[in-house]
């Protein structure tokens, strides 16, 4: 986030802005003195002081003595400082992803802290759209109290699918969805009439992960589960392409696997068959595969290294084509690039005849909900800015946020 937005023309709009700009600012310092907001909304003290005591007094914002990083030499010698910081309990935002086999929820608060994560197994393709919506739903219904309900300003949703402006999706062949009204289908399941945003799963994984650090330059997102989704980010914004199917490296076709794709070759479902064939046992799972490789059992080495050859080939092409100058990887399968982060570097630099660059390779902190928590930062971000309706008052100002409870 910047720490100014565009200024419009009538003083309703301008005092929209400089809310909107407060709060964006405040949210990405985590806190800030009064001196300090003036400084970077390039606003006096007085007309600075104006929008800082209608935050205060919407419940959004509120003051606490400078700790840590915020001390100030004033503090320092004897006298706290007073820093301005987000109500982490004045609204709370819920992210769903719904999976092939599964269905996860996050739940982050004003800061953009996580409070809730929860996961369920589901197999998505054999139930109707509704009832997989009305899952999802119901984690994070049955995850949040009823003060927290009602300060729930926004849920977003993701899945493995081409999605539409509208939040429809066009198509989800993972899953056999097919020109559904996505969005609709969630307005009508959720109890509290809120707004609602759907995104495809790898790009709400590459939101979520930006949000949180703010990295600048060209990061690809490689979402691995069942299926294998990919996201750009440039500079902090999602790049979508011409058709919003940029990144989608999964379903690219592999010379000389017969006719197979990146998705068949390094996703969930191969690791998981693979494991079962070497083991014999028809119900192995990935976790125990994970676990094989870890031991150095032979037969799940031997698969893990086949895997690591796959990836380093899909890495390799995606890096020729956008020259990201990181690659963060998320999903369930994820966990396994760890253990053979030193064989996809052997095979990247054996599979280029010029050494170009190579990226740096990392894990998502919290891969397994990262599509979740990108789909509740989607609606974070949209709360700060001036898409929120709650700013858009005929007179300008900030309506009164529900008062949290006091422990």
């Amino acid at each position: 986030m910047t720490d100014t937005v565009s200024i419009g023309s009538s003083p309703r709009r301008i005092r929209q802005n400089n809310i909107v700009a407060a709060l964006q600012t405040i949210y990405s310092h985590r806190g800030l003195s009064r001196a300090d907001l003036a400084r970077k909304l390039g606003m006096n003290r007085s007309s600075s002081g104006e929008i800082v005591a209608e935050l205060t007094g919407s419940g959004l914002v509120q003051e606490s003595e400078a700790t840590g990083r915020h001390q100030t030499e004033q503090s320092r010698a004897g006298r706290p400082g007073i820093m301005l910081e987000l109500v982490p309990d004045a609204a709370f935002f819920a992210g769903i992803e719904i999976g092939v086999e599964h269905i996860s929820a996050t739940v982050i608060d004003l800061s953009a802290d996580v409070r809730v994560c929860r996961k369920i197994p589901f197999e998505t393709p054999a139930s109707s759209v509704e009832e997989a919506v009305a899952k999802g739903v119901e984690l994070v219904v049955g995850s949040l109290s009823k003060p927290m309900l009602e300060r729930c300003r926004g849920l977003g949703i993701s899945t493995p699918a081409h999605i539409r402006p509208d939040g429809s999706v066009r198509l989800a062949p993972i899953i056999g969805w097919r020109d559904v009204p996505l969005k609709e289908i969630g307005r009508n399941a959720f109890p509290v009439d809120l707004p609602i945003s759907v995104e495809n799963d790898a790009n709400s994984f590459a939101i979520g992960d930006s949000y949180r650090r703010g990295i600048a330059g060209v990061t690809l997102f490689l979402l691995m589960e069942t299926g294998v989704g990919g996201g750009i980010m440039i500079d902090g914004k999602l790049f979508r392409g011409g058709h919003g199917l940029a990144g989608e490296i999964g379903h690219t076709l592999v010379p000389g696997s017969g006719g197979q794709k990146f998705e068949q070759l390094i996703g969930r479902e191969v690791l998981t068959r693979q494991y079962r064939e070497a083991t014999g046992r028809a119900d192995a799972d990935l976790h125990e595969f994970l676990a094989d490789v870890r031991d150095r059992v032979p037969g799940a080495v031997n698969i893990a290294e086949t895997w690591s050859r796959h990836l380093a080939y899909a890495l390799l092409q995606a890096c020729r084509l956008i020259d990201p100058e990181r690659i963060v990887l998320g999903g369930s399968v994820a966990s396994l690039y760890p253990m053979v982060a030193a064989r996809v570097a052997v095979h990247m630099q054996e599979g280029q005849n010029i050494s170009f660059p190579t990226p740096a390779i990392v894990v998502d902190e919290d891969a397994e909900f990262g599509s979740a928590f990108g789909a509740a930062c989607m609606m974070h971000q949209r709360f700060l800015s001036l898409d929120n309706e709650e700013f858009g008052s005929e007179d300008g100002t900030v309506p009164r946020m529900t008062a949290p409870e006091r422990a």
